[in-house]
């Protein structure tokens, strides 16, 4: 991801900085304030402080503290979206269920058991169907709004097959394959973007689904997720370009896709 990032940003001309190996809260405070924009690469319960703290030195480009400190949260995340109208899987307790910690990613911790959920962890039920995600930027909608606000809707980049493996229980996100021509394609989008106006995501956001009997939103990455490395490969757009723009309330309509792949969460792309 980082490498795709670096590769854009340098292709639209700026000079990108990465912090080096010391503390990573001192290294964003040294750079950062020299920067034009920035954008925090972290997973979802490191979120919170490292924006935090770039957001008040330079223009973050990512979503905002306040929005990466509730999707962290997954409990509180689909009781929001759930109170819009947005299907997620139903809490259950008993039979076999999906135990999943409440603060994580990447599917770690994530497995179907009938044992109850331990501290820090809940349960769902489990949901047939194809696992997708869909990958989106939104347009600016929080802070400098005077300047950047401009009320554009979520800019849909693709919709991807994610590789889910189930062993022993335990789930094992592999990679994935994007984009994808799905016969509700449309619908889809449609319910991810609704989840990332209401959660208040700003910037790339990746929603993640089961479709099976209806639409189940699972998770909101209010982050760059592994999706980019595929997409990036097919794009006729700059990522980079697009990011800025939507963060100054502009940006395409519509994204350019050519071909398609399969990518690794190890960052191996193949064309198919």
């Amino acid at each position: 991801m980082l490498r795709v990032l670096s590769e854009s940003f340098g292709h639209i001309g700026y000079e990108v900085v990465i912090p080096g190996s010391g503390d990573f809260n001192s290294e964003l405070e040294r750079l950062a304030p020299d920067c034009d924009v920035g954008l925090v690469i972290a997973p979802d319960h490191l979120l919170f402080g490292f924006t935090r703290i770039l957001e008040e030195l330079t223009r973050n480009i990512g979503c905002s503290s306040l929005v990466t400190a509730v999707c962290a949260d997954k409990v509180r995340t689909g009781a929001i979206l759930e109170r819009h109208g947005i299907p997620v899987p139903e809490s259950v307790d008993s039979g076999p269920r999906v135990v999943k910690p409440i603060r994580g990613c990447g599917s770690r911790g994530v497995r179907i058991t009938e044992e109850p959920p331990g501290d820090e962890e809940f349960a769902q039920r489990c949901i047939e169907g194809e696992h997708l995600s869909a990958s989106l930027v939104g347009s600016m909608n929080v802070g400098e709004a005077c300047l950047y606000y401009s009320g554009k809707p979520p800019l849909a980049l693709a919709l991807n097959r994610q590789e889910i493996e189930v062993k022993n229980g335990a789930f094992h996100y592999l990679g994935g394959e994007t984009p994808v021509d799905h016969p509700r394609g449309d619908e889809i989008l449609a319910i991810a973007r609704k989840a990332v106006t209401v959660l208040g995501c700003q910037g790339y956001a990746g929603v993640d689904m089961v479709v099976g009997d209806q639409i189940y939103v699972v998770d909101v990455n209010p982050r760059i997720t592994t999706s980019i490395i595929g997409i990036a490969a097919v794009m006729e757009e700059e990522i980079a370009g697009i990011l800025v723009e939507a963060s100054q309330g502009r940006g395409p309509e519509a994204v350019h896709l050519h071909g398609r792949v399969r990518f690794t969460k190890d960052g191996r792309v193949t064309r198919l």
